[in-house]
């Protein structure tokens, strides 16, 4: 899911951009404000993904507050204003909405938006921890009661992407959004170790470690530094 705010200084804009992500199955609303000061505490607490934002506010404007924000999150411009439109775009926004805006317009531009925060996704999905014992876990989707059984056997490697994971299975490549630091907690180790910043690996799946680097299938993968000794340590406890 891609955690949505809602900014604009008139408070019925913003509970209309608010009604439009909670229609949109791939969007969660993390907030709608009139208050762009709030706005930017949220963002910067790690809160927000995606902002729709509107440009003509009285305390301080969207352009503004795009300099203000320095990429900490993306952002689509909405505004009645489409003057404004070019000096939004050299500020690298995602799209820019025309007021009033229809679902269409709002749909096609988060679709746009999900491309650039989640590139190459399969499925938008969230991991459900596992009840101790079990050796699958199961695997949410974004939309109700849908989830998808995966067994701990048949992931080959995990791979952190910043705020998203992908699951690597040898027919499929999911994608959730969690940090892999809070999924690495969840793993059976043995089998799953962390072996980079960016990976946590099945042992069972290795076909080979040749110096600093782990072969699963065709992918090779870097061992990090920080993660070198427990991991020679742990294929050599199991020659």
């Amino acid at each position: 899911m891609i955690r949505c705010l809602a900014v604009d200084d008139e408070s019925y804009a913003s509970d209309i951009i608010a009604t439009f992500i909670n229609k949109t199955p791939f969007l969660e609303l993390v907030a709608a404000t009139t208050n762009p000061f709030e706005a930017l505490n949220l963002i910067q607490e790690g809160k927000v993904d995606l902002v729709f934002l509107d440009i003509q506010m009285p305390e301080l404007n969207g352009i503004q507050f795009l300099k203000i924000l320095g990429g900490k999150c993306k952002v689509i411009l909405t505004t009645a204003y489409p003057e404004f439109a070019l000096e939004g775009f050299d500020l690298d926004v995602v799209d820019y909405l025309l007021k009033p805006i229809p679902y269409e317009r709002f749909y096609k531009a988060a679709l746009k938006a999900q491309q650039v925060i989640a590139p190459a996704q399969t499925e938008m999905v969230n991991i459900v921890t596992p009840a101790t014992g079990n050796d699958f876990i199961f695997i949410k989707g974004d939309t109700k009661n849908k989830f998808i059984k995966v067994n701990y056997d048949d992931i080959l490697y995990i791979e952190g992407l910043k705020n998203y994971v992908s699951v690597y299975t040898s027919t499929q490549r999911i994608v959730t959004y969690q940090a892999l630091r809070e999924l690495e907690v969840d793993l059976p180790k043995p089998p799953f170790y962390r072996i980079h910043k960016s990976y946590i690996i099945s042992l069972d799946k290795i076909k080979m470690v040749d110096g600093n680097t782990v072969y699963i299938n065709d992918q090779s993968l870097p061992i990090g530094d920080t993660y070198k000794e427990e991991f020679f340590k742990v294929i050599r406890e199991r020659r």
